[in-house]
């Protein structure tokens, strides 16, 4: 079997990013950078198809919610360096690729829907479900529900009724993604706290909380006490030494390098320097990559983390988190706003969790 062309279909669609002003509060080392919400605007999703001479064709989008492009000049030089080879050469083609891109000016990972074309070619030589074919570490995996991400008084009556909502649907794992100040948001980990009680998970994400170190610290304390199960993205990824100070006073888990984990290596560097507890990462990059980063987690008494949706609006994530044992969760979004957007490009069954779990479909590929 052969790859015999490479093309994408290029869809016009409303982008999953606002565009947006920021705003400055405080100054010195309390200065932090708030978001101004402004105008919605129209994207693309590139997908992409790899097609054999057996005629199986692997298809995958680039990127997932974001990251949905991929340049002219990467489509012709995948084409001049993956035309004519076999497609289950996953291994040769991976490390030929990733050789490639710094004499292509990219940025590492820029071939993960390449990537995962190629699984699911095999998965439908193979006519078995791509987590099968990795190798099936449970049927299904426990997801957790985003909840809250607002900054304003209204951000408890938002987390109050997506709580609820998870709830009523039988998850029972909660992420948050409050961004107030370090103070407020320790008030309402305890309101979500009280509200749950013991039994049901909870995580927090500090993404664009812009916690300075002293912040930081506080807040992974108090989480400690209410018991939450790790902290995510607690200060820039960037910040290599203050993390593995994060690291080494506090309990709590971190979670990192979510910005910086498109660069496998840098992500590998992260973890056994350190400078995070467990690994994010993202099936958009590239389910080779993710099963090595898998490994190397394992190997350090880790878990890797899938930070959602992935590809094809989460039906990577949905394969990857069953056939990789040292992961906890796959990553849900509020009433499917990033898995159910596939619907409108096509994707029939996107994946949903049901009495909070996500079960991969059993069809090839």
């Amino acid at each position: 079997m052969k790859i015999e062309s490479i093309s994408l279909s290029v869809l016009e669609v409303q982008s999953n990013t606002n565009r947006f002003d920021l705003r400055q509060a405080g100054t010195g080392l309390r200065r932090r950078w708030l978001r101004q919400y402004a105008t919605s605007a129209v994207g693309e999703i590139h997908l992409l198809h790899v097609l054999t001479d057996e005629g199986i064709e692997g298809v995958c989008t680039v990127g997932d919610a974001r990251y949905t492009t991929m340049r002219r000049d990467e489509l012709e030089q995948l084409r001049m360096m993956a035309v004519g080879h076999d497609p289950l050469d996953r291994e040769y083609l991976f490390a030929k690729l990733h050789k490639a891109t710094r004499s292509m000016f990219s940025k590492p990972g820029w071939f993960g829907a390449f990537d995962n074309c190629l699984w699911d070619i095999a998965g439908k030589a193979a006519d078995m479900p791509v987590y099968a074919l990795m190798g099936r570490a449970r049927p299904s995996c426990s997801a957790y529900y985003n909840i809250g991400g607002i900054m304003d008084e209204q951000a408890w009556i938002v987390a109050e009724r997506d709580i609820e909502k998870a709830l009523e649907a039988g998850f029972g794992a909660l992420k948050d993604h409050f961004q107030d100040t370090a103070a407020r948001n320790i008030q309402l980990f305890e309101k979500v706290r009280a509200r749950v009680g013991p039994s049901i998970e909870l995580l927090h994400d500090s993404a664009m909380a812009g916690y300075s170190y002293a912040d930081a610290l506080k807040v992974g304390r108090a989480l400690e006490a209410l018991d939450f199960g790790w902290f995510e993205e607690p200060l820039p990824d960037a910040e290599q030494q203050q993390l593995q100070n994060l690291c080494r006073a506090l309990d709590i888990p971190i979670v990192a390098p979510e910005s910086l984990m498109h660069d496998m290596q840098l992500s590998a560097q992260w973890l056994i320097s350190g400078a995070t507890d467990l690994l994010r990462a993202n099936g958009r990059h590239g389910a080779t990559a993710m099963l090595k980063l898998a490994h190397l987690a394992e190997l350090h008494g880790s878990t890797i983390e899938f930070n959602g949706p992935g590809g094809l609006f989460g039906l990577v994530h949905a394969h990857l988190v069953c056939a990789i044992s040292n992961t906890s969760y796959y990553e849900y979004f509020p009433g499917g706003s990033r898995d159910e957007a596939g619907k409108e490009i096509g994707l029939l069954n996107p994946p949903l969790p049901h009495n909070g779990e996500i079960t991969p479909p059993a069809a090839p590929g």
